[in-house]
């Protein structure tokens, strides 16, 4: 709108940001669908039925197919990216990896961090080294996932992460 001023945009957080004791209760949450347990499956090879055979499922305690524990991992990592690793170079390590409650299809996960470490890199200055809890909850608030992380980000003037989007040749223009 004219002279409204503009929304400032995301750029993810850089080491400058965090603080130990922070909570990061993370903005998605997404739902998995039937294709992302199948397909996630198909993809890792992982054979155990339990994932792709609704017969064999049915006979399980569960009575139906438990999402592939991988997939929930990556989905939990990949929700907390946005607050915790957008400007990171790298993930370090993760550890105390446990999956206290199966997730189905159908299930709506949400994921939020505590801020655990936090410390400049002895080798590279122009990043520190962030450490998270994360943890998984359903859409009842059960928690399905916990694991620790540990990433390298960027500091805010790390010239890794300065002048990325590329300039125009034209300006931007509304259609004529």
């Amino acid at each position: 709108m004219a002279g409204q001023p503009e929304a400032a945009e995301w750029h993810g957080r850089f080491f400058e940001d965090f603080s130990v004791g922070q909570v990061l209760r993370h903005r998605l949450g997404r739902t998995i669908l039937e294709a992302d347990n199948a397909w996630f499956t198909l993809l890792t090879l992982n054979t155990n039925q339990a994932h792709f055979n609704a017969e064999y499922a049915q006979r399980s305690p569960y009575g139906r197919i438990l999402v592939n524990s991988g997939f929930t991992i990556a989905l939990v990592l990949g929700l907390s990216v946005s607050d915790i690793s957008e400007n990171a170079m790298a993930n370090l390590g993760m550890d105390a990896i446990r999956l206290p409650r199966p997730v189905f299809v159908g299930d709506t996960l949400y994921a939020e961090s505590l801020v655990t470490g936090v410390r400049e890199s002895r080798s590279r200055p122009y990043a520190g080294i962030v450490s998270v809890h994360t943890r998984g909850l359903n859409q009842d608030g059960a928690v399905c996932i916990t694991f620790d992380r540990s990433a390298m980000v960027y500091k805010r003037d790390a010239p890794q992460v300065r002048d990325i989007f590329p300039q125009a040749t034209e300006p931007l223009q509304p259609p004529a």
